[in-house]
């Protein structure tokens, strides 16, 4: 895991690479060449995981001086590729990942990406045919920004390592920003919030020419954004899962220094620990597998006695922490620069909190459960899904059963789960109207402004980022899941647990993304995640006897919630007002700021339910002021 920034035709500048020093602090690489459009850097910040000695510095040339890596991430086969490569008569200097990943280039080209599992973002210089190849993952666990012009082009880890650069505004995307605003939403698209910053998207390759004054771009997907379709009994579906979740795990404790996980007491995470108290012989004179938890006083969120059950059932060495309410706008400007762009909700703020304890406990390597929920529709809003696509095939008496599991054994409502699922069974163009519609009397016209009409996003951030992706609309449980796992959900928390995790110098590591697993569970059918009123019952099924039945039977979802409402009604109440106010002096055209001032009242005196908007429109000011971003 690592930090890297590539120019070709800018002004070579290693202050670009600097700036993220907390993502490598392990070593430092720069180095400038030459090309036809001008000179050519390379640069790269390590965080030494794999083969920890100076073997594993970058950028990374081959023998004859013509390949030049800079690379962020883990290749998790790199032994079986390694020794595949050797069985061709390659012969290697050393034992990184790094060294495997560019001799399969050199070897396979950009038929090579198709055999990685891993999580990476790479580029690799050809001097001799001077041209700059870039990748990024399948899923984009590992981030990869740029910013071009006709006469320059620069790659980046993190996009505070591109502003200031010629040709770049300093403004901000106003349609990104409104899709932000209105729904939470980012990484949806190949734009940021940034007017001019890009991404290369989970799946996606470059290749820059540099070969004459004039750069030639070109930018293709690699990965597919599909699923195949299988039809299995429970028992087989149980058992694959089981089998390709083992193997994911195994590959992902390959590492040269301590690896621990983080543990919320949901299922995805107590799956992981358990599976590594497994492997690491934990309980029979083992290494003990060191597990970060967030908890907190109100009983709503705290997750602590789940967290117990599997910390006993898996004898874990436990760190708990309890973020305090104070800290969160103490801290609120740091994580916000570390992140780059506005987030969602104050759970950023616990999430950066258990990094931050990792880090303390000499940790270096966290696995955690990022993924699971997307590809197996671990979220209450399926269930609507669930049920329109079982009334659509006829199966009405199953859908009923739906129904009524749901109200007894979750208390919602029948008149709410018929609504949700009614909306559910119409087309994509009237749910988006109705979603729209909702969402301007909810917000009460904060966000009716000359600027968000002429400059805003007409349609949903959903339909928006499913639509650039080439993903059908969402009609059941498996276009659900392909959209959250390619197109909405899961780039954009993958975004912020990289970030969280970098900046304590932590390698965090997704199991729940290992592309065999995920291929599998996207193409499960719809009885494989959502059965009565449960959901992932695939997982479930998979870890009986893995791991403790309270979280096997878990049927509450909580996200990794902080108790955001009794914070800002109660301690952070002043600040929070305070915070709303920066922004609408920051951005004074940008929201309707009577109905901003109107809607923040009537959240923090209680008068109506506090939702995520009131910390978006607070964030959105500390970040426009900490990178100086202009409407």
């Amino acid at each position: 895991m690592c930090g890297l920034y590539a120019s070709v035709g800018f002004e070579p500048d290693p202050a670009r690479i600097d700036i993220i020093a907390h993502r490598g602090p392990d070593g430092r690489g720069w180095e400038v060449y030459g090309s036809g459009a001008g000179p050519v850097a390379l640069g790269h910040r390590r965080l030494a995981i794999i083969d920890v000695s100076d073997a594993g510095l970058q950028p990374m040339s081959d023998a004859s001086g013509r390949y030049h890596l800079i690379f962020n991430g883990e290749i998790y086969n790199y032994i079986e590729l390694r020794e595949e490569m050797r069985a061709r008569g390659e012969v290697f200097v050393s034992e990184s990942d790094s060294e495997v990943l560019l001799r399969a280039y050199m070897l396979w080209g950009e038929e090579a990406l198709p055999r990685l599992r891993g999580m990476f973002a790479f580029l690799i210089w050809d001097e001799r045919e001077k041209t700059l190849f870039a990748a990024r993952d399948r899923y984009g666990i590992k981030p990869l920004y740029l910013f071009s012009t006709p006469r320059g082009v620069a790659f980046a880890s993190e996009i505070k390592q591109l502003l200031g650069l010629p040709g770049l505004s300093g403004r901000m995307n106003i349609a990104r920003v409104h899709d932000f605003l209105a729904s939470g939403m980012s990484d949806h698209t190949a734009e940021t919030m940034y007017d001019g910053v890009m991404q290369l998207r989970g799946g996606e390759c470059a290749t820059v020419k540099a070969g004459s004054p004039v750069l030639q771009i070109a930018i293709r997907r690699w990965y597919p954004a599909t699923a195949g379709e299988l039809h299995i009994s429970e028992e087989e579906a149980a058992e694959r899962f089981r089998a390709l979740l083992t193997d994911s795990v195994r590959l992902h404790l390959r590492s040269d220094v301590p690896v621990g996980s983080c543990l919320s007491g949901g299922l995805d995470s107590s799956a992981i620990v358990c599976l590594m108290a497994g492997m690491m012989g934990s309980g029979e004179g083992g290494a003990k597998v060191n597990t970060i938890s967030a908890c907190y006083a109100e009983k709503s969120v705290d997750e602590k006695p789940f967290m117990d059950a599997v910390v006993a059932h898996a004898h874990t060495q436990p760190h708990f922490i309890f973020p305090k309410a104070e800290d969160v706008f103490q801290r609120a400007s740091d994580i916000t620069w570390h992140q780059d762009e506005p987030f969602g909700s104050t759970s950023i703020f616990a999430q950066w909190c258990v990094f931050e304890e990792a880090r303390r406990a000499g940790v270096k390597v966290m696995l955690d459960g990022q993924g699971a929920d997307e590809q197996l529709a671990g979220y209450h809003g399926g269930f609507a899904f669930r049920v329109a696509g079982l009334l659509r095939n006829g199966k009405v008496n199953t859908a009923v059963a739906t129904l009524l599991a749901r109200k007894r054994e979750l208390g919602t409502p029948l008149l709410g789960q018929l609504s949700m699922a009614a909306i559910a069974l119409m087309p994509e163009f009237a749910t988006a109207r109705l979603r729209t519609a909702y969402q301007r009397v909810q917000q009460r016209g904060w966000l009716d402004t000359a600027v968000i009409r002429k400059d805003g996003n007409p349609v949903t951030a959903s339909q928006e980022g499913r639509r650039r992706t080439g993903l059908d609309p969402i009609v059941d449980i498996r276009s659900l899941c392909l959209g959250l796992t390619y197109a909405t959900n899961l780039p954009m928390l993958l975004h912020w647990e990289d970030r969280n995790s970098m900046a304590h110098s932590i390698e965090a590591r997704v199991p729940f993304l290992d592309h065999p697993l995920v291929e599998f569970s996207l193409a499960l059918g719809n009885d494989h995640k959502i059965e009565g009123a449960s959901t992932k019952t695939v997982l479930r099924r998979a870890m009986k006897g893995i791991m403790p039945d309270v979280v096997i039977d878990r049927r509450d979802k909580l996200g990794f919630a902080t108790p955001e409402q009794a914070w800002f009604r109660g301690p952070l109440k002043n600040v929070a007002r305070e915070g709303v106010e920066n922004t609408l002096s920051l951005y004074p055209d940008l929201l309707n700021a009577d109905a901003v001032r109107t809607n923040t009242a009537r959240m923090l005196e209680g008068r109506t339910p506090l939702d995520f908007s009131l910390w978006r429109i607070i964030n959105l000011g500390i970040w426009g002021r900490r990178f100086g971003v202009n409407l």
